[in-house]
C-alpha cells in the first residue's frame, strides 16, 4: 500500500518556550503563535504584577494554562480539562482538534533535584488519519496510531500523577460539549 507523502510541522524546544510551541504544533503553522503574542497575554493577565506570576521571570517562557487557554480564544478555540478520572474513550475525536498534555518537568543540576515548579506542554493531533505525539523535545514527530491506539496511550499517560490532558475545541463545540460522545454530555 503506498502511502501519500506528507509534511508535519514540528517545532523543537527552545528556552522554555513549550507553550508556544504546543500551540505552533497543534495549529501546524510556524507563526500560529509568537513569544511576543503570548508575553502580551501574560500582561494583559497581570498589568500591574512586579513578576508575573503566568510565566517565567527570566523571560523564558514557561508559560501556565490561562496563557495558553487566552491564546486559544482569540483564534476562537478553547482548552477544555479533561477529567482524568474518566475513560479517554469517551471524547469524540471527529469533534477534537487536538490535545495538549501538561506534565511534571523535574529541574536537576547534577543529581540534585531543585524544587522549581516547571512544567512541559506537548500536542497531540490527529494528522492524515494518525495520531502524532509533537512533543517539543523529540528530534521527530512520533506515530502514536489510530484512535484506538491512542485512547490507550492516553490512560497510560493519565495514570501517572501531575500529567493533566487538555482537550482543543472549537469554542461552539466548547459550548455545546459535542467533544464528548453523546452518552458522556451532560444535560
Amino acid at each position: 500500500m503506498n502511502k501519500q507523502e506528507f509534511s508535519i510541522y514540528h517545532e523543537r524546544q527552545c528556552k522554555e518556550l513549550c507553550a508556544l510551541h504546543a500551540l505552533n504544533n497543534i495549529f501546524q503553522q510556524q507563526d500560529a503563535f509568537k513569544q511576543a503574542d503570548l508575553d502580551a497575554i501574560c500582561n494583559s493577565l497581570a498589568p500591574k504584577a512586579w513578576v508575573n506570576p503566568h510565566k517565567s521571570f527570566l523571560g523564558l517562557g514557561n508559560y501556565d494554562i490561562n496563557v495558553l487557554s487566552t491564546a486559544l480564544q482569540t483564534v476562537g478555540y478553547e482548552a477544555v480539562w479533561f477529567d482524568k478520572r474518566k475513560d479517554p474513550s469517551c471524547l469524540n475525536m471527529s469533534n477534537v482538534f487536538g490535545l495538549i498534555l501538561n506534565i511534571a518537568n523535574e529541574t536537576k543540576i547534577g543529581p540534585i533535584s531543585l524544587p522549581l515548579n516547571r512544567r512541559h506542554w506537548f500536542a497531540i493531533k490527529e494528522i492524515n488519519g494518525d495520531f502524532y505525539n509533537l512533543d517539543s523535545k523529540l528530534d521527530t514527530p512520533l506515530i502514536i496510531g489510530k484512535e484506538a491506539e491512542l485512547v490507550i496511550y492516553l490512560k497510560e499517560q493519565l495514570n501517572e500523577a501531575d500529567k493533566l490532558l487538555f482537550v482543543i475545541v472549537r469554542k461552539e463545540v466548547g459550548e455545546n460539549q459535542s467533544w464528548l460522545k453523546s452518552s458522556d454530555t451532560r444535560t
